[in-house]
C-alpha cells in the first residue's frame, strides 16, 4: 500500500485519511510490529521498497519513509513531512536506520491516535420536529390548571383520546383530587399532559383543597408549560383572578396559554366571544383561545398556539443532549421508536377504602405522588404512575376504594368503582391490600368485598399478590401476640377462601413507615414471570409420562388416555390435553390432579392455570373416505375447558 501524495484532498481530509490508515495498520500489526531481535539493516531500493524481509528483522526508516512489517506481509507507507506537521508542528521525523523515531512511534501508537486531533461531530436538530418519533423522556410536560368545574378533566380526555379521567358536573364539589398523567395526541404534537385538581387559594389549612393546591404547586415546579382554563359560559370569575395570582407566585417563569372552554355557543353572530376575550385579557396572559373540550371545537387553534413553544423546547433538549454525542448515537437515543415487544408490567393496587392503597403507592414510588389522609374514599380517579425497578418498567395504578354501590346511586364514587373494575381488567398483577387492624377487629382475614375482588382477579386470569398493610399498629407489648397470630392465620384463611389458586403469596408491610417496599416488588415481579412462563411440548410430554405413572388409578380402564399435552398461550398459562379412547372426558378430580401437578413440578404456585381438554376419537377403518372421516371427527370432537372457577364448559 502506498501513499505518496493526495493533491485532490484538502488538508483536513488528508489528516483524517492519514489517521484512519494509521489506526488500521497499528491495530493489525499489534505486538509483531516492533518485535524481534535487531539484525543487520537491509538497504532499500531506489524507490524505497526493500528487496526482502528476514524473520525478526527490524524495519529501517528513511528520511521521510516508515517501513512497517507484519509477519511476512510488508506494507510501506511514505509519509511526507507536510502530513506529519499537521499532526504535530513541534516534532519532525528524523532519518535513521535500525530504530524508530519517537515522533513516528507516537503517531503509530493506537492510544496516541485516539487522542490526536479528534473530530467532534455536533448534531444540530432543526425544525420541523416529528413529535411522533420522539422518546417519551424527551416530551415536554403541559399541566392543565384552573378553578373547579371548568372542564380540565374533559380536555384531558380529549387530548389523550380516552375517557380516563372522571367527568361529573358538580358545581359544589371537586371530582379530581390527584394529578393524572397521560400522553397527549393533538394532531402531530405529542406531549405529556397533566390533569390537576381545581384550585381554591383561600382554602383552610389542612383541608383537602389546601392539600391538593400544595400538590399542584409541587408538580407545577417540574413542568414546562401550562394551560389556564376559564369557563366561557360563566365569564371571568373572581376565583379565576385568584388562580392567575397563584400562578404568578408559584410559576413566574411559565406564561400559560389562556383557554376559554365551553365556547361552542359564543360564535352565534353576536359579540359574545369578543366580550369574553376582553374579560380574559384582564388576567395579563395574552389573547385567549376558544375551545370546547366536549365537542372538540377549537383543537386546531390550540395546536397552533402550543406548537411553537413545544418545538423550541424540544429543539433545545435534543441539541443539548446530543452535544457530546455522534450523529448515530443521538439518533438512536432520542428519535428511535419504542420497541412494542417489551411491554411494561401493569400493577393495579386494589382494596377497600382507607386500607392504605395510596400510601403504598407513594412508598413504592418514594415520593408524594397521590393525595393521602385519614378520610375514607379520598381517592376518586385511578392514578397511573410509571417507575423503574431493577431495570424493568412498571406502571402502578392506584384505584378507588372498592365498595358495593346501588344501581340508583349516581355520584362520582360510583363512577370510581366502575373505573377500578376496568383497571383490574387491564392489569397483569393485582395487589390486594388488607388492613391488619381491621383483621384483628373483625376476627377474619377478608371481608365479602375483598373476597369478591380476589375471585374476580382469579377468574380473569390475573396474578394475585395479597399485601397486609398497617402491621406497625400491631407492634408493642399488648399487640405482640396479635402480630404473630396475624402472620400465621392470614395465609391459611386466604387459601381456604380462594381454593382455586394454591400458594397465593402474602406480604406484610407498613407503608407509612416505608417497610416492605422491596419484598412487595420482588414478589410482584416473581408472580409476573410465572404468569408469562412458557413450557415446551417435549418437556410437558416427559412430565406427563411421569405423572400418569405415579398416580394410583382404580384400574386400567379408568385411566384416561392422554395422547399429549401442549401449551397454547401464556398470560395466564393455558394448556390443551388431547385425549383418546372410550373414556373421552376427564373428570373434575383428574383436572385438579393435573393442575396441582403442573404447579408443583414447574413452580407455578400463586397464579391461575387453565387446562382445556380436546377429545379426538379413533379414526375409522381404511374403507372410509378421508372427507367423511374428517367430517365425523369434527362432529364428535368436543372441547372442554376448566376455568379458574372449577366450572366445565362443553361445546
Amino acid at each position: 500500500m502506498f501513499i505518496t501524495s493526495l493533491p485532490a484532498l484538502s488538508p483536513r481530509k488528508r489528516q483524517g485519511s492519514l489517521l484512519f490508515l494509521l489506526k488500521v495498520l497499528a491495530r493489525r500489526s499489534s505486538s509483531s510490529f516492533l518485535s524481534g531481535n535487531p539484525t543487520r539493516s537491509i538497504p532499500a531500493s531506489k524507490d524505497g521498497i526493500p528487496n526482502r524481509f528476514r524473520p525478526g528483522h527490524r524495519p529501517s526508516f528513511g528520511a521521510g519513509d516508515i517501513h512497517i512489517r507484519e509477519g511476512r506481509l510488508a506494507h510501506l507507507i511514505t509519509i511526507r513531512r507536510s502530513f506529519c506537521s499537521s499532526l504535530s508542528q513541534d516534532e519532525h521525523l528524523k532519518s535513521g536506520s535500525g530504530s524508530i523515531p519517537d515522533a513516528a512511534a507516537r503517531v503509530l501508537d493506537p492510544s496516541c491516535l485516539d487522542a490526536v486531533a479528534p473530530i467532534k461531530v455536533k448534531v444540530v436538530h432543526k425544525k420541523p420536529i416529528d413529535f411522533t418519533k420522539l422518546d417519551i423522556n424527551f416530551l415536554p410536560a403541559v399541566i392543565l390548571v384552573g378553578r373547579p368545574n371548568v372542564g380540565k378533566s374533559a380536555l384531558f380526555n380529549r387530548l389523550i383520546r380516552r375517557r380516563e379521567a372522571l367527568v361529573y358536573n358538580t358545581p359544589d364539589d371537586h371530582v379530581t383530587r390527584d394529578i393524572r398523567e397521560g400522553i397527549a395526541k393533538l394532531g402531530d404534537l405529542r406531549f405529556k399532559v397533566l390533569d390537576s385538581a381545581g384550585l381554591e387559594t383561600e382554602a383552610t389549612s389542612g383541608s383537602i383543597l389546601q392539600r391538593t393546591a400544595t400538590m399542584t404547586a409541587n408538580v407545577l415546579a417540574r413542568t414546562h408549560f401550562a394551560v389556564f382554563l376559564i369557563d366561557a359560559r360563566a365569564g371571568l370569575h373572581p376565583l379565576d383572578l385568584e388562580v392567575g395570582k397563584w400562578l404568578r407566585k408559584n410559576a413566574p417563569e411559565i406564561k400559560p396559554v389562556v383557554v376559554l372552554n365551553k365556547a361552542e355557543l359564543l360564535f352565534d353572530g353576536t359579540e359574545s366571544f369578543s366580550e369574553a376575550a376582553d374579560e380574559a385579557r384582564i388576567l395579563g396572559f395574552g389573547d385567549p383561545i376558544a375551545i370546547s373540550a366536549e365537542t372538540g371545537f377549537g383543537m386546531t387553534a390550540l395546536h397552533e398556539a402550543l406548537r411553537p413553544s413545544l418545538e423550541d423546547y424540544v429543539l433545545q433538549v435534543l441539541n443539548s443532549d446530543c452535544e457530546d454525542k455522534g450523529l448515530q448515537q443521538c439518533s438512536e437515543s432520542s428519535l428511535e421508536e419504542v420497541d412494542d415487544s417489551k411491554l411494561p408490567l401493569q400493577l393495579a393496587i386494589v382494596g377497600r377504602p382507607n386500607v392504605g392503597k395510596s400510601t403504598l403507592l407513594n412508598a413504592l414510588l418514594q415520593e408524594e405522588r397521590v393525595l393521602v389522609g385519614p378520610e375514607a374514599g379520598l381517592t376518586r380517579d385511578s392514578v397511573r404512575a410509571q417507575f423503574e425497578f431493577q431495570g424493568r418498567t412498571i406502571y402502578l395504578v392506584d384505584t378507588a376504594g372498592w365498595l358495593h354501590r346501588t344501581k340508583d346511586e349516581k355520584r362520582p364514587s360510583s363512577l370510581s368503582i366502575m373505573q377500578s373494575k376496568k383497571n383490574l381488567m387491564r392489569a397483569h398483577v393485582i395487589a390486594l391490600v388488607l388492613d391488619a387492624e381491621q383483621i384483628v377487629q373483625a376476627g377474619r382475614s377478608m371481608t365479602h368485598a375483598e373476597v369478591v375482588i380476589a375471585r374476580r382477579a382469579v377468574e380473569e386470569g390475573r396474578g394475585l399478590v395479597v399485601v397486609v398493610n398497617k402491621m406497625d399498629l400491631l407492634k408493642g407489648k399488648r399487640a405482640g401476640s396479635l402480630y404473630e397470630k396475624v402472620m400465621e392465620s392470614v395465609p391459611m384463611e386466604i387459601q381456604t377462601v380462594i381454593p382455586q389458586v394454591t400458594g397465593i403469596p402474602v406480604i406484610f408491610t407498613s407503608a407509612i413507615e416505608g417497610k416492605g417496599r422491596i419484598p412487595v416488588m420482588r414478589q410482584v415481579i416473581e408472580t409476573y414471570e410465572k404468569w408469562c412462563s412458557r413450557l415446551s411440548t417435549a418437556r410437558l410430554n416427559r412430565w406427563l409420562r411421569k405423572v400418569m405413572s405415579r398416580h394410583s388409578w382404580r384400574g386400567e380402564g379408568s385411566q384416561p388416555k392422554i395422547k399429549y399435552v401442549t401449551q397454547v398461550k401464556a398470560r395466564p398459562p393455558t394448556f390443551v390435553a388431547f385425549t383418546s379412547g372410550k373414556k373421552h372426558q376427564l373428570s373434575e378430580a383428574e383436572i385438579r390432579f393435573l393442575t396441582r401437578s403442573l404447579k408443583e413440578d414447574f413452580g407455578l404456585d400463586g397464579i391461575p392455570i387453565r387446562i382445556m381438554e380436546r377429545c379426538v376419537p379413533k379414526s375409522n377403518g381404511g374403507g372410509q373416505s378421508s372427507g367423511s372421516s374428517g367430517k365425523n371427527a369434527s362432529s364428535t370432537r368436543r372441547v372442554r375447558m376448566l376455568g379458574t372457577d372449577n366450572k366445565a364448559v362443553e361445546a
